[in-house]
């Protein structure tokens, strides 16, 4: 199906419905039989909404795999018998005009070789829409979508950088192959019940950017069990660390990421353990089903306990605001940290001398979210001092926090703002957390009985981001105020104090008067799950990495201890 840039949502949606209808009439009877007996009985989690995948299946310069057709066709019936999701078959590039992509959840590439489109706003919609929370899902030749077709040559670096991987090479197309289960309890996996197993299919071995730096690995080969199963000695080596994944997760911004390369022949689609793995990755993507997605390499004892309590420990930019925030980045990922705080007085780099803030261009915005990614840190919270209560500049201010994929906003904007500011956080899906100074500089946010104030009756995106340091200078016990505050804790800016009192200032934590370890248990207490638990070292700027990692070190310890209680 072709047809013009989309002109009325209306005509689109008559196409794209009757493309879906067509999705399984492709098929021939005896398939579709095969895939409607390998269909999955019921979905792992029920929908929190209705939900819309839209699968893209263009292919330019290559015929197509055989296996599309059959794919479009159990993924809609797999929809449509567990409930789980609705589907829109097209490969019309105009789909990916912003206002079409809102109706959708999570986009299915289907196998998509080449180069789908080269309009820069229609690939900029597609980033964006995943930065701003949602799905994409790749199989098989989706590794070389948005390439030059034949040769591969690349054409859109940042497509290669959110999917996981570039390439295609493989041995023959049936081959036999141990896959291992990296993480067997993943819930993305549960379909393969814990334990290894063979498969036959043409399995990729992926270039750059592949990295365990950057994604969470699902299912590997198992090389030398392989080579066994084929009656070698060893298998072609394609890669120096002879890593070959098969399917992995990953966070891009606020978006969920999914790809595997099986999906070269249509019998994996009437194969009901790929069918049940497919509905797992497919709810995973469209954000029903949770799961974590810190990448391999940054996986620890640590980061297991913070993602069993739903708690995230990241650098609070303004720790390192004497440097340039690609330097933090990159002290945040030496320190094994995976998340970051945005600041938006703070320097860019040296190659973009500007504030991190809404002025940036879109390139430039472009070249933050590859540095994020390049150094498997994710862009959690962002400070911006006030954001405007007027449409255009509030509007101008959410945009940006959109195309970096931020979570939370930690602000002290006027309180006749917050009405436009309110309605602007539930429209965009961003958090708006109230930051506090002093009781002279922060008058209206300086306190929990403050914030509970200015939040009251307000949308549950609104409450506090408690910076306790100045709490505890201006006499409030923080453990109570967390109490207070319950859920309106949004975020939190963690500091511990040589002494309580005016003139406190940080030491590492756990040896200072704060009782850091106090304030983790009471938020562990009360189930709460603020965006960040925020590593802020607001002394000795020009040399604190020493009594950052030590505070690093004993979060770790106390997050460790709490993940193996019950």
């Amino acid at each position: 199906m072709r047809i013009r840039r989309i002109g009325a949502l209306a005509a689109m949606s008559a196409l794209i419905v009757g493309a879906t209808m067509g999705a399984a009439a492709a098929q021939s009877p005896e398939e579709l039989q095969r895939i409607q007996a390998a269909l999955p009985a019921r979905a792992q989690v029920k929908p929190l909404k209705p939900r819309k995948l839209l699968i893209f299946d263009l292919n330019v310069g290559y015929p197509g795999h055989g296996s599309i057709q059959t794919a479009n066709a159990a993924f809609t019936l797999m929809g449509r018998k567990t409930g789980a999701f609705e589907t829109v078959v097209t490969r019309d590039p105009s789909v990916f005009a912003r206002e079409s992509l809102k109706q959708f959840d999570a986009v299915f590439l289907n196998n998509t070789v080449g180069n789908c489109f080269e309009d820069p706003d229609l690939r900029r919609n597609l980033v964006e829409f995943v930065m701003a929370g949602g799905g994409l899902m790749g199989v098989h030749g989706t590794s070389v979508g948005f390439t030059r077709w034949p040769g591969a040559v690349e054409d859109w670096p940042e497509f290669g950088r959110m999917l996981g991987a570039r390439g295609a090479s493989h041995l023959n197309a049936n081959e036999r192959v141990l896959v291992r289960l990296e993480e067997p309890d993943h819930p993305v996996v549960k379909a393969f019940g814990g334990k290894p197993f063979e498969h036959s299919d043409e399995f990729f071995r992926f270039g750059e950017p592949y990295s365990r730096n950057r994604v969470r690995v699902l299912l590997s080969m198992d090389n030398a069990a392989s080579a066994k199963l084929q009656g070698k000695e060893s298998i072609q080596r394609f890669r120096g660390d002879d890593d070959y994944a098969i399917a992995w997760v990953r966070s891009y911004g606020r978006g969920r990421v999914f790809y595997s390369s099986l999906a070269h022949s249509p019998n994996v689609f009437w194969n009901p353990r790929m069918l049940a793995f497919y509905l797992d990755a497919t709810q995973f993507a469209l954000g029903d089903l949770p799961a974590p997605t810190v990448p391999s390499a940054r996986i620890t004892p640590s980061v297991r306990a913070q993602e069993k309590l739903g708690l995230r420990l990241g650098v609070e930019a303004y720790t390192f605001h004497r440097v340039s925030f690609f330097e933090t980045i990159e002290r945040t990922a030496k320190l094994g940290m995976a998340y970051v705080g945005g600041l938006s007085f703070q320097r860019v780099s040296p190659d973009i001398p500007k504030n991190l803030d809404p002025n940036l261009t879109n390139a430039e915005i472009e070249q933050v979210r590859m540095k994020l990614d390049a150094e498997g840190v994710r862009l959690l919270t962002y400070y911006y001092q006030e954001i405007p209560g007027d449409e255009a500049g509030c509007r101008k201010v959410f945009e940006f926090a959109r195309k970096l994929g931020i979570e939370t906003f930690m602000t002290e904007p006027k309180v006749e703002a917050l009405d436009t500011i309110e309605r602007f956080a539930d429209e965009y899906g961003i958090n708006i957390a109230l930051h506090n100074h002093d009781s002279k500089t922060s008058p209206n946010y300086y306190s929990p009985d403050a914030i509970l104030k200015v939040c009251k009756g307000r949308s549950a995106r609104i409450g506090a981001a408690a910076d306790v340091g100045y709490w505890m200078r201006g006499g409030l016990d923080p453990v109570a105020g967390i109490r207070k505050l319950g859920k309106r804790l949004i975020t939190i800016q963690m500091h511990d104090l040589h002494e309580l009192g005016p003139q406190g200032h940080d030491v590492p934590w756990g040896t200072g008067k704060a009782g850091v370890e106090k304030m983790i248990r009471e938020i562990h207490r009360l189930k709460l799950k603020p965006t960040m638990i925020g590593l802020e070292y607001s002394y000795n700027f020009d040399a604190n990495l020493d009594e950052v990692a030590r505070s690093a070190r004993h979060f770790d310890d106390l997050i460790v201890r709490l993940g193996g209680s019950k």
